[in-house]
């Protein structure tokens, strides 16, 4: 990731700036290299830094490329925009302690405490091979592992402790273990003569290693939960349960290879200081938990695991994801001081998650959050979502291993409507493509997919995929203020299409006497004919939600998954920031709402120009909303 920056630092870099700067670049685990005009260097080296001779007010280019790199382009780019930054008697940043290792940051927070080691006994295949006149008897042992499964997760879902999230998250998992089509591989498999632990060992591994494989993060993660159920199933089959962690000392640090939802849902949350895993992800369940619960936690350590596994004590960084196995009283001292002042931080930005912005014309900015399941739900609102800008529903088809229906659509989105209501939940329509395959639609092989038959192309093409996620989404209006949007639209044409199909729902849900309501159409502006056709489909349009993401990659035709076009994948660039110009003034005529919903509507330094440029909602992580609040707070001069 890359971003360009105009240095505010009090007569640029020398120094005693410079040496900070390096010292904080040194904290992140990622490559970080900075560009004045012709000349980069790295900004792990003071010497090559200071050789660059960079100035207040000099225009550079920070790149980070690597694990955290987005974490790390942000903080450094909030140093070199301090006119302070380096003159102040502390630390600007702490430096990488001696054996201080990084991996994912997963859920923000110092961690400073005991271990608390979790490495289960691994359950491992038998050597028996089963006749033709045992495998009915297999067969009934299997339901009734899952059977018993199922009823532990449904009495853990009782427990009043848990969050709502908590408790989305161990449904989802309960209906992982009920999952027909993996049950119907394991009896295939028990058929050949393996017993019902070896398929349940081998279909559950084969499957997470599909999701594994997926290109969207939120898929990879759910490869976590298959292994974790699949690991509940076997135990149920040998009669035995997962080591409880019920019994860690308060303020310890849990310290495992991997630990499944399920059993992080039954922990004493409260007690948890820290949680760090060889497996998993920024978008794992275990990390959606962490996060609700204020837990700092780095995950997907993988062999690294090897150099904490025997420590007794930790610190640990959330926020950037390094950790330091049994640091020293100087290194100790230093977590401890950062650890006051992020609580210190997170308590400042406490004020303003109730904050609503509004400008001094009283027109009202909404910051509302990015999620891709019910399960987020808990987060965004502990982080002061004004509703939710998108509500991304392909987990909800791929998580499934076949088309969801009408039904479990409507459930979902009508959860999401009454936890955000009177606020709105814009929801968009399925956004998938031949890179993003789901059980139940057939994708053609295509040289680029990302130009291909995705988005409303398919869904256009495909009514009977379209029209029950419509129907639901009709009588999910009734619960709530929700809004849709359509994406990949590139003229009127189609959003006229999708209203004519809307209109067919609503009249088969009235003569089947359904409840259901009208919703305000609009569509996301991300493809370049969307942009130079913005006064038409203002007309067509009840809003406009501009995804960045996209939307710079078709501009500056760069794939964002290429490394090798970084440079080129910069929202900032006059030809993409003119774009989303266009669209606000298209927005403005019309009188519809405009707001954003890529990465770049968190950024603190956009923020006051897409302001100025007519945008009125801004949606993104949940994490970035305080800060978002507190960047339009400065701007609007409202104290709080």
């Amino acid at each position: 990731m890359e971003r360009k920056i105009t240095i505010r630092v009090r007569d640029g870099l020398h120094a005693r700036p410079a040496t900070r700067f390096v010292k904080l670049a040194k904290s992140f685990g990622c490559d970080v290299e900075i560009t004045k005009g012709s000349k980069s260097a790295s900004a792990k080296s003071a010497v090559k830094l200071m050789l660059l001779s960079i100035l207040e007010n000099d225009e550079v280019v920070v790149k980070t490329t690597g694990e955290g790199e987005a974490s790390a382009l942000e903080q450094l780019a909030n140093y070199l925009q301090d006119p302070l930054a380096g003159l102040e008697d502390n630390e600007a940043a702490a430096p990488a302690a001696p054996g201080a290792l990084k991996a994912v940051a997963a859920s923000e927070g110092i961690g400073l405490g005991p271990v608390f080691a979790y490495f289960p006994e691994p359950v491992v295949p038998d050597a028996r091979v089963i006749s033709s006149a045992e495998q009915a008897d297999e067969v009934h042992e299997l339901n009734v592992a899952i059977v018993i499964v199922r009823q532990r997760m449904k009495h853990g879902a009782e427990d009043k402790s848990l969050s709502a999230a908590d408790r989305a998250i161990i449904t989802a998992l309960s209906e992982i273990a009920a999952d027909e089509a993996m049950q119907s591989e394991m009896v295939e498999d028990i058929a050949t003569g393996a017993s019902a632990l070896n398929a349940v060992l081998k279909i559950s591994a084969r499957t997470a290693d599909e999701f594994s494989k997926m290109g969207d993060t939120y898929l990879k993660a759910r490869a976590d939960d298959v292994r974790s159920v699949g690991r509940q199933i076997a135990l149920a089959l040998l009669g035995k349960v997962d080591t409880d962690l019920s019994a860690i000392p308060a303020g310890s640090i849990i310290v495992a290879d991997d630990v499944g939802a399920f059993e992080f849902t039954r922990a004493p949350l409260k007690k948890i200081s820290g949680l760090v895993c060889a497996k998993g992800s920024a978008t794992s369940h275990i990390a959606i938990i962490a996060r609700t619960h204020g837990i700092p936690a780095i995950l997907g350590l993988g062999t690294g695991m090897e150099k904490v596994r025997d420590a007794k004590f930790l610190a640990m960084d959330g926020m950037s994801g390094q950790l330091i196995p049994d640091p020293d009283d100087a290194t100790k001292s230093e977590f401890e001081q950062r650890q006051k002042r992020a609580n210190d931080e997170r308590e400042a930005l406490g004020g303003y998650l109730n904050f609503h912005p509004i400008r001094k014309d009283g027109t009202k900015i909404e910051v509302a959050a990015n999620i891709g399941s019910a399960e987020e739900i808990d987060v965004a609102l502990a982080a002061g979502a004004m509703g939710v800008g998108l509500f991304r529903t392909e987990l909800l088809y791929m998580q499934h291993r076949e088309l969801p229906s009408e039904e479990v659509q409507f459930e979902v989105y009508s959860k999401i409507a009454e936890a955000f209501k009177p606020h709105s939940v814009i929801v968009r329509t399925l956004d998938i493509g031949g890179d993003k395959p789901v059980a139940g639609i057939e994708f053609p092989h295509e040289e680029n997919p990302f130009l291909g038959w995705r988005g409303v192309r398919m869904c256009l093409d495909r009514p009977d995929v379209f029209k029950p996620q419509l129907r639901a989404l009709l009588r999910a209006a009734v619960v709530g203020n929700i809004k849709v949007m359509v994406p990949m639209i590139v003229d009127a044409g189609e959003v006229r299409a999708v209203k004519a199909l809307i209109k067919i729902c609503a009249g088969e849900l009235t003569a089947e006497g359904k409840a259901h309501a009208e919703f305000p159409l609009g569509v996301m502006i991300e493809t370049p004919s969307a942009v130079f056709a913005a006064d038409e489909l203002a007309k067509e349009s009840a809003f406009f939600s501009i995804g960045t993401n996209d939307l710079t990659q078709y501009v500056m035709a760069a794939d964002r998954l290429n490394a090798r076009l970084a440079k080129l994948y910069d929202v900032t660039h006059p030809a993409v920031m003119r774009a989303i110009a266009i669209t606000a003034e298209a927005g403005r005529k019309a009188g519809i709402m405009v707001g954003m919903c890529g990465e770049a509507a968190s950024r603190v330094d956009l923020i006051p120009k897409f302001i100025a440029m007519g945008l009125t909602e801004l949606s993104m992580s949940p994490a970035s909303i305080p800060r978002a609040k507190k960047t339009l707070a400065k701007l609007f001069e409202i104290e709080i």
